[in-house]
C-alpha cells in the first residue's frame, strides 16, 4: 500500500522542519530515496534527516558527493548517507555495502542510478524548484510494508 502526500517548502527552514518530521517516522531497516534535478534540495532534506536523527542542528553532514557515502550513528541505529550521481557502472552500487546492514537507515540520492534500489524503498521524495525559483516543490511516496 502506498500513501503521497505534496506540499510546498517555501524557505531551508521549512525544509528542516520536514527533515525532522520525516526522521521521527524512520525505523531501523528503512530506505528514502531522494530524487530531483541538481539543486532541488535533495542534500538539503538528507542534512536535516540526519540532524534530526543524531539530535544536534550543527552536527557537520558534507554533501557525500565524493565520498559516495558518509555514515552517522544516531544511538544504536547507523545511518548511511549516499550519493549516486558519479556512479558510472550499476556493479559498482554493491560494493558500497547499503543494503549490508539490515538495521541501518539509507538515505540515497540519486538512486536512478540503481533503479532496483526503489522496490526496497519506505520513502520515495521527489523535490522540484517551482519555474519561479523560490522554494521546493515535495512530493512524499510511503510505501507501507
Amino acid at each position: 500500500m502506498t500513501d503521497t502526500q505534496t506540499l510546498f517548502l517555501p524557505d531551508d527552514a521549512a525544509t528542516a522542519r520536514l527533515g525532522a518530521s520525516l526522521a521521527a517516522q524512520l525505523a531501523p531497516g528503512d530506505m528514502v530515496v531522494l530524487e530531483g534535478d541538481l539543486g532541488a534540495g535533495k542534500t538539503a532534506l538528507a542534512r536535516a534527516i540526519i540532524r534530526a536523527m543524531v539530535n544536534d542542528p550543527d552536527h557537520e553532514v558534507p554533501s557525500p558527493t565524493f565520498a559516495l557515502v558518509q555514515p552517522y550513528q544516531a544511538g544504536t541505529t547507523p545511518i548511511l548517507h549516499a550519493d549516486l550521481y558519479r556512479v558510472a557502472n550499476p556493479d559498482e552500487i554493491a560494493e558500497l555495502g547499503l543494503l549490508d546492514n539490515p538495521r541501518a537507515i539509507v538515505l540515497v540520492e540519486w538512486a536512478t542510478r540503481a533503479p532496483e534500489l526503489f522496490e526496497l524503498a519506505t520513502h520515495t521524495v521527489s523535490l522540484t524548484v517551482p519555474s519561479d525559483g523560490v522554494g521546493r516543490n515535495v512530493s512524499i511516496m510511503l510505501t507501507k510494508r
